[in-house]
């Protein structure tokens, strides 16, 4: 799948929306025929059944299974971090790279865990996108290559993509895109990310403020917002995600700033994301609000809002299980236990 250069670059993801394909209705045909067979009372593995139905759907397999999972992490730096909005300098963003590449971080332990494979994209660090107070986060034809390039993360033969995301600034731009998509009031959609004090949320609040001032004229089309808005780790994103559904990969999105990618699309076209699973509520409290006008029923509440992909590679663990259970678990006719009067 590519991006064709001899249209305007945001037709181009117009035309990938406009032609999604849809779910296999034969494997979860097949996937429900064998579940009424397998070695339990109907029913009682609850959303692990669901799962397993998903899983089919959006592989297109009658027998769904996960052999080459991977966690993309997508890296970006941003201008507004200028502004005082984070705990931390933008300098921890290169330096969290760096962790994962030593393996380091709690995303390097989680995978090992669940036998997750793990690929970090370093999205121009030394390059921050512009401060989303005083000018659009991205030029279109860089939004664009930036969601080509996150399209690559489904390359390679994989059958289950989680993404996540590291970028120090990055709550308060998935907040602006919160704000832009659903209104209100700034207050509304902003937390206190890697721990900003009551000084810090009070940045966040003026730069949200500025933000949406400054481009309010452009914030009727999805795709101006992220560009706008957003960040290359939220432009890749959602290029992975689209990539996801063109290529039969399900996607399992992680938390707060990871769904702003997701919601991006789904304001575009609300069935663009059918093929993703949302694996967590944040402990960021605009996140569940968000899920709520996507529609989705997040997997886990853990009270986690580190990002770095940790939740989606934790939902991971339990769709591998899902689908494990579901082609596995022997038939009552194979293990020659009675089925139900």
């Amino acid at each position: 799948m590519s991006i064709d250069a001899s249209v305007l670059p945001f037709e181009s993801i117009r035309s990938l929306l406009a032609n999604l394909p849809g779910p296999d209705r034969l494997a979860v045909e097949a996937v429900r025929g064998r579940d009424k067979v397998l070695t339990k009372p109907a029913g009682s593995l609850g959303r692990m059944e669901d799962l397993a139905e998903w899983l089919a759907a959006w592989q297109g397999r009658a027998t769904p299974a996960v052999t080459r999972p991977l966690v993309a992490v997508f890296a970006g730096n941003h201008g507004v971090t200028a502004k005082g909005v984070s705990a931390f300098p933008a300098a921890v963003t290169q330096q969290m790279v760096e962790n994962f590449a030593a393996g380091g971080a709690a995303i390097n332990q989680i995978c090992i865990a669940y036998d997750l494979g793990l690929k970090v994209y370093d999205l121009a660090l030394d390059h921050p996108t512009g401060d989303i107070t005083e000018t659009a986060a991205l030029e279109e034809k860089d939004c664009v290559a930036t969601m080509a390039y996150g399209m690559e993360a489904v390359s390679g033969g994989i059958d289950l993509l989680c993404i996540g995301e590291m970028g120090i600034g990055n709550t308060t731009v998935a907040s602006a895109i919160y704000y832009a998509l659903y209104g209100g009031e700034a207050a509304d959609w902003i937390g206190r990310g890697t721990g900003v004090d009551d000084e810090g949320l009070a940045r966040k609040r003026a730069a949200l403020e500025a933000a949406i001032t400054l481009h309010r004229d452009h914030l009727d089309d999805p795709l101006e917002v992220l560009r706008r808005l957003g960040g290359r780790e939220i432009a890749a994103m959602a290029g992975a995600i689209l990539a996801g559904r063109m290529q039969k990969v399900p996607v399992i999105v992680d938390g707060f700033v990871a769904t702003a990618a997701a919601a991006v699309l789904h304001a575009a076209d609300p069935s663009a994301l059918d093929h993703c699973l949302l694996s967590h509520v944040s402990a960021e409290h605009a996140h569940a609000a968000v899920l709520d006008r996507l529609g989705q029923k997040p997997l886990l509440d853990l009270g986690m809002r580190l990002g770095e992909g940790t939740g989606a590679a934790l939902a991971a663990g339990i769709v591998k299980a899902a689908a494990s259970m579901h082609s596995g678990m022997a038939t009552f006719g194979q293990a020659g236990v009675s089925e139900k009067n």
